[in-house]
């Protein structure tokens, strides 16, 4: 089964520019529109054609991506495994920071006051 082509209204009116740009002395407004018609579709069918070929490519390139990280991890394993044999120790700089922005906040409001 062949689906239907829909066209966006934009796209239908630069078919219809283009036909009534290379319409012939003698032509029927009919013959006009089907020309409209075709050139529309040829618009649609090129612009879905674009995007499977850019899906394509995409999808080609999440490949080649993927390819150069799965060859990359091996090499990254031993590290990781020297990483999660060490204990880790709290950071204490989270609790400086909040110690000291509570201090300077008291400070300030005690200032303005």
């Amino acid at each position: 089964m062949k689906s239907k082509i829909v066209a966006s209204e934009e796209t239908q009116q630069e078919a219809m520019k283009i036909a009534k740009a290379t319409q012939k002395p003698g032509q029927t407004k009919e013959q006009t529109r089907l020309v409209a018609q075709g050139i529309e579709k040829g618009i649609a069918l090129y612009k879905k054609q674009q995007k499977e070929k850019n899906r394509k490519a995409d999808k080609a390139k999440k490949k080649v991506q993927k390819e150069k990280a799965a060859a990359t991890k091996p090499a990254m394993e031993p590290v990781e495994q020297v990483r999660e044999t060490k204990p880790q120790s709290p950071s204490k700089l989270p609790w400086i920071l909040l110690v000291c922005s509570w201090t300077l906040f008291a400070a300030y409001v005690v200032a303005m006051k």
